[in-house]
């Protein structure tokens, strides 16, 4: 059922549960978080602690399943009409919802049939995190059903409109102060499945404390590790859908900055689609592009100096890993051409090569998650953590709401400041 067509449907309810505290509006609610001061520069990741993140949840005015969920942080009482979220709620597991924008054709249920001509169709997922969820993890059963007692979940969800999809979005946001009124952008990487997409998102989003709305794009990956070429074809054919996306997400009503994060073969794409919109004119997405991290960039070193240039002052952060295997045999697969994910930071000339391009490095070489070493950003808490703490960083529209209908008052034109990394570690 889409969202009544109404903008004037909403008032407050405060909501106070022990040391985690959100206001629930019938339009949003507020989460509070810990934020750790940064600075620029190349930094090893560090062991920061922030304390326990919180999710945002929303009641409608309307009870409306497919838009009601808890806090991600201390259990709230169960406030959606879903059988299966409220028995999830019950049992202590956090429940959100992550929008979707998906290019996958073998996706069921949605109204829109516009990715059959390389658009993209939408749809809203409630997910849940299993209440003993251990930071960088995500908790998966080994065959059978998930529980959401033990297991990250998909509760229930419907397929969207597009005009919808901005809707709802907006009747999120509406109400959120500050960083609050975000939007995070995942686009996930090579060999990934819709599923595991969804939970990377969610987990990272707990994990990280981020309090804004989260919204995964997720294209025709096959999920196979010989299937390479013909992700990164499926890749090419998605890029115009997330330059749209992108510009969407940018004019929802009250949005402060939307936030893009990518994964590997993603960060390409990623990359891509906001060269796109540059060229189109729109570089940040009308001053509400916030920031850009590439998480183990799978891009040749030479295509990403040619992507920089069309982006000068974006807010670019790169996360790399001389260790990192898959990156590696991509560099084999291409001519033994250079990605930018497994560049070494420690390597003056490398080092040299990407501080040209203005972007931020951390350098993950010395963590240690699985043999490979292509997911450090989700697996390892303390960068995680750091990802957080990065999109809530304070900021000059820290006091500012999202309202329906309302006016933003962020400057006709901001300039947004580099990202700060934490204090600790600094490389020489």
């Amino acid at each position: 059922m889409p969202l009544p067509h109404s903008r004037h449907l909403y008032r407050s309810l405060p909501v106070t549960n022990g040391p985690d505290q959100c206001t629930v509006n019938f339009s949003a609610s507020f989460a509070v978080f810990e934020r750790v001061p940064v600075q620029s520069g190349y930094v090893v990741i560090p062991n920061v602690r922030t304390s326990p993140p919180t999710w945002l949840a929303l009641v409608c005015a309307i009870t409306l399943p497919a838009l009601l969920g808890g806090c991600f942080g201390a259990p709230q009482a169960p406030l959606s009409t879903s059988a299966g979220t409220m028995a999830a709620q019950a049992a202590g597991a956090r429940v959100a919802p992550v929008f979707v924008a998906s290019t996958r054709r073998e996706n069921t249920g949605t109204i829109s049939e516009s990715a059959a001509d390389g658009g993209a169709h939408y749809a809203i997922s409630m997910v849940s995190v299993p209440p003993a969820h251990k930071a960088g993890e995500i908790e998966e059963p080994t065959f059978g059903k998930a529980n959401p007692e033990k297991h990250f979940a998909v509760l229930g969800g419907h397929g969207l409109e597009p005009e919808d999809f901005r809707l709802q979005i907006a009747t999120y946001l509406s109400g959120r102060i500050g960083s609050n009124r975000d939007i995070l952008l995942y686009v996930h990487g090579f060999n990934t499945s819709e599923n595991e997409a969804r939970f990377r998102l969610a987990q990272l989003v707990y994990d990280g404390g981020f309090g804004g709305v989260a919204v995964l794009f997720t294209w025709p990956s096959k999920s196979d590790l010989f299937s390479y070429v013909s992700d990164k074809e499926s890749a090419t054919a998605s890029r115009d859908a997330l330059q749209k996306l992108m510009r969407d997400l940018a004019q929802v009503e009250g949005v402060g900055r939307v936030h893009v994060l990518a994964h590997s073969m993603g960060s390409w794409l990623a990359m891509e689609a906001l060269r796109e919109n540059a060229i189109a004119g729109s570089r940040n997405l009308g001053n509400r592009l916030g920031d850009v991290m590439l998480a183990s960039p799978d891009i040749d070193l030479s295509v990403f100096k040619t992507q920089m240039s069309r982006l000068p002052g974006a807010n670019v952060s790169v996360f790399v890993s001389a260790n990192d295997r898959a990156l590696n045999l991509s560099s084999k697969l291409a001519g033994a051409r250079p990605r930018v994910g497994a560049m070494d930071a420690r390597n003056a000339k490398q080092r040299e090569e990407l501080a040209q391009l203005g972007v931020k490095v951390y350098d993950l070489t010395g963590s240690s998650s699985g043999f490979i070493g292509h997911s450090l950003y989700g697996d390892v808490p303390a960068v995680v953590r750091t990802i957080g703490a990065q999109l809530g960083m304070a900021r000059e529209d820290a006091g500012v709401t999202a309202m329906i209908d309302a006016t933003s008052r962020m400057p006709a034109e901001v300039n947004v400041a580099p990202a700060q990394t934490p204090t600790l570690s600094p490389m020489n």
